[in-house]
Order: C-alpha cells, then sequence, then structure tokens
C-alpha cells in the first residue's frame, strides 16, 4: 500500500491555509462536493506540487439493501481519474432506504446510518462491495461509521464484521479511530477490542476527528477539537501497525490555522508515542492510553477474532476473495429491516421492535439538525433571508416531512412550504423566497400546495410576478 503521510480534509473554507502548512503530505476531498471538470484552484496547485488528492464518498451507501447506483459509482470513478487518485473511499453505512425492493416509499437519510452486523448485511455489504471494485478504476478502502444506536440482535462485533468483511472481498479499510470513541461512549463498545480484531495489514489510512458530548450522546461532530481518548486510540493502534496514512478530518467551526496545525502535531506526537509503546519505551507524549487497554508494547494481537479454541478463520479464509451465495432473500430481509428503521427516524412511524425509542429520538433530531445545516449550505440565501427564524422553521417543516429528493429538492420543498402553508413569515421575507423559489423551479414553476381555491389563486399570483 502506497505510504501516504500525514494529510488533512480539504475544504474550500480552509483551501488557502491548507495550501500553506507545512509537512502536508496528502488531502483527502469529499468526491460529491467536486466536478472533474472544473476542479478547484487549489485542488489543481496541491496535486501538481506532487500532494495526493484521495475523494472521499458520502453518498453511495454500500451498506444498504440495494446493489450501489451505477450513476454514482461511474461518478466516484470520474473523481478518481480527474484527481489522479491511488485510492477512493466510501462508507460502511446505509443513507437510503425503501423502494421497488420492499415496495414501500424511498427515503433518503441525509447522513451515514450504520449497518446491523448479521450474516444477512455482511453479505450483502460483500456483495455491494465487489461491484463497487469492479466498477472503479483504483483500489477502494470503506470506513467504519460512528453512531448512536445499535441495532437489536447483532451477530458480529464491529472488528469480526471488518476483519471477514476484508478477508472475503480484498477490500482496504479506513479506519477512523474517532468513530472507534464514538461507539466507545455510545455503545459501550472497547475500542483496543476492536482494534485487536482488525485485520491491521488491510488498513489504508486512519481518519482522526473531534466531536461533542450532547443530549447524554458523543456526536462525531468533525466540529470541535480531536479529544485526548481519541489520540489515545491513534496511539494504541501506531503500537500494533504503523498505518500507510493519517489523516485530520473538520467540517465545520473551522478554526485558525495555528491550532488545525496544533492538532496535525498532536496527531503525529501520538503516532510517535505509538511507536515508543511497541518497543516497550514510555508513551511519555501523550500519556493517553485508552482506559482498560491492554499494553500494546507485546506484538500478541490477533487479527482475527477469538474462539473458544484460538482465532478462528472467517469463511474463506486463505482463498482470497470468494463469492456469497445468492443475496437475494437477505437483501430483502435487510431492506425491509432498513426501511423500518429510517422511517421511524424521519418520517414519525413507530419505532422497530427491540431499538432503544430513546437514542432514536436523539438520532432523529441529529439527522434534522444536519439536514438543516446541509440546506443552509445548498441555499444559503434561505438562512439569509429568514435570519434567527431559519432553523425553528426548517425544523418545523422537516418534521415527519422525509427527504426524498436531495438537499437542493428538500431547499425548494422548503420555500414551498413557507409560500404555500402561511407559515409565520413576515412580508418582506415572504416575497423574498417566493422570487427565490421562482427563479429555481424551472420554466414552468410548480406552485405550492395550499388546496383548493386558494391554490388556483396562489398560483396565478404568482406567475402573473
Amino acid at each position: 500500500m502506497e505510504r501516504l503521510g500525514t494529510g488533512i480534509g480539504w475544504r474550500p473554507e480552509i483551501a488557502d491555509a491548507v495550501e500553506r502548512m507545512p509537512g502536508i503530505d496528502w488531502v483527502e476531498v469529499v468526491a460529491e462536493n467536486v466536478c472533474p471538470g472544473h476542479l478547484p484552484a487549489s485542488l489543481r496547485r496541491l496535486r501538481d506540487r506532487g500532494v495526493t488528492v484521495v475523494p472521499h464518498g458520502v453518498s453511495l451507501g454500500l451498506g444498504g439493501a440495494e446493489r450501489p447506483d451505477p450513476d454514482r459509482l461511474t461518478a466516484l470513478a470520474e473523481r478518481a481519474r480527474a484527481l489522479e487518485a491511488p485510492l477512493v473511499t466510501e462508507h460502511i453505512a446505509f443513507v437510503r432506504a425503501g423502494g421497488p425492493l420492499t415496495a414501500t416509499p424511498s427515503l433518503e437519510a441525509g447522513h451515514l446510518l450504520p449497518v446491523p452486523r448479521t450474516r444477512d448485511a455482511l453479505d450483502v455489504l460483500c456483495e455491494n462491495v465487489r461491484i463497487a471494485q469492479d466498477a472503479l478504476p483504483v483500489p477502494l478502502a470503506v470506513e467504519n461509521i460512528a453512531a448512536l444506536f445499535s441495532w437489536p440482535g447483532e451477530e458480529m462485533t464491529e472488528g469480526q464484521f471488518l476483519y471477514e468483511l476484508a478477508d472475503r472481498t480484498g477490500v482496504r479499510l479506513l479506519i477512523d479511530v474517532a468513530n472507534l470513541h464514538t461507539n466507545h461512549v455510545n455503545r459501550g463498545e472497547d475500542p483496543a477490542k476492536a482494534l485487536a480484531e482488525l485485520p491491521l495489514e488491510a488498513i489504508a489510512y486512519v481518519h482522526v476527528a473531534g466531536g461533542v458530548e450532547r443530549d447524554g450522546v458523543w456526536h462525531d461532530s468533525h466540529a470541535h477539537p480531536v479529544p485526548p481518548p481519541v489520540l489515545g486510540i491513534l496511539a494504541e493502534l501506531a503500537a500494533r501497525v504503523s498505518p500507510p496514512g493519517v489523516l485530520l478530518e473538520r467540517d465545520e467551526n473551522f478554526p485558525a490555522p495555528a491550532e488545525l496545525e496544533g492538532e496535525l502535531e498532536a496527531i503525529r506526537a501520538a503516532l510517535r508515542a505509538g511507536r515508543r509503546l511497541a518497543t516497550g519505551e514510555h508513551a511519555g507524549e501523550t500519556g493517553c492510553v485508552p482506559a482498560g487497554a491492554a499494553h500494546p508494547a507485546h506484538p500478541a494481537h490477533p487479527s482475527r477474532p477469538e474462539g473458544p479454541d484460538g482465532p478462528v478463520p472467517p469463511a474463506g479464509a486463505g482463498e482470497g476473495p470468494v463469492d456469497s451465495p445468492g443475496t437475494g432473500p437477505a437483501r430483502e430481509r435487510l431492506g425491509l429491516a432498513q426501511a423500518a428503521l429510517l422511517s421511524a427516524l424521519v418520517a414519525g412511524t413507530p419505532a422497530p421492535e427491540g431499538f432503544d425509542r430513546v437514542r432514536l429520538r436523539v438520532q432523529t433530531r441529529a439527522l434534522a439538525a444536519k439536514r438543516a445545516g446541509v440546506v443552509a449550505k445548498v441555499a444559503p440565501e434561505l438562512p439569509e433571508i429568514l435570519g434567527n427564524g431559519y432553523r425553528p422553521a426548517f425544523l418545523a417543516y422537516a418534521h415527519g416531512r422525509p427527504m426524498t429528493g436531495g438537499y437542493r429538492q428538500d431547499a425548494l420543498d422548503f420555500a414551498e412550504q413557507l409560500l404555500g402553508e402561511g407559515l409565520p413569515v413576515d412580508a418582506r421575507a415572504r416575497r423574498a423566497v417566493r422570487q427565490w423559489w421562482l427563479e429555481r423551479s424551472g420554466p414552468v414553476p410548480r406552485p405550492p400546495r395550499p388546496a383548493g381555491r386558494l391554490a388556483r389563486a396562489t398560483r396565478r399570483v404568482l406567475l402573473r410576478r
């Protein structure tokens, strides 16, 4: 695997600072945020300087019950070629559910949601990963995600699940140590145990990020400094293996460049501390190995799940990638389970049996907040027009109204409701929203949806103006 070194997530808000930062070997860019034919000048300059650029996808939904969308795969492949990337990455998550497979409405989560660690989900994920691998021009690596809740009836730990996935498909792994910390806080999962079960030789690179505790759970916000426990998990990982690359993620609330550079130095210090732990020296610079973790100075950390008689080889071990049996029934079962869960999260239907309802309510609020934030970025004019009223108005709109057509359509639908249902918006803001909506609704605008005579009258007024 190519050695990447130390990197940072490239974002437009910090593009100039990233170009000036010393010691940046590579950057990662959200794949969906770049256009292959119109790469940002900053990315072109970095690439021309020899800085590696890796596209990181967020919308493929490899953990979903449906097979990967060919158009999304084509788009990801185009970005890999345009950026001359050595690999591409995506997530072990589902982002949509429902549709023809389950004969239920198609729903979008607008964010990454965890897949159940079951045999059904693993079989489907392995087949989806192989489909993606065949469609991409460079190797694929997949990332473990953070979760606010657990699925009932799971059959494997995270480490076991990832081990089998890598063994059956040959896919590389992007290990996010901040997500291991999140799952430790929210789901009681031991990060040291997860690291001990991972196939360390499959690691492509590592993510490091910050978060915040809110609503009694840890949120992987990418908007706060990296906390010491995450650096401790990074040191624990570095004591087991030398990761080919480590990258700092920051998506919001960007601090001054000096603070970002300080976080990068803290990451380098954690890597050095891990290397010293591997040789039996004192941690020194970080002093932070996760509570309860076995001391990693010795090499006896098996990279495969433990059974009563020692390490258990997964199905197909030693045989290279293997095909799973027909996944049709597994896809149907997984699809129904994911559709029921997503409907509870975004459409207000009852929570499926076995889930922690309190945690699902937290997840519902987190998804709505994420949705409001992304719509504000996609359509920045709306929060400018509505001011402090934007967020409560959007959350009221989103309650029980799932997103079905992406964020741009979500922004149009939100504006449509503001106009059509008489929400408390002053006359000036209403005129501005109406003008914004008309300019973006196409040559024959679709009117807002009040009923009967009011709908027809509103349509006539809007089309005259």
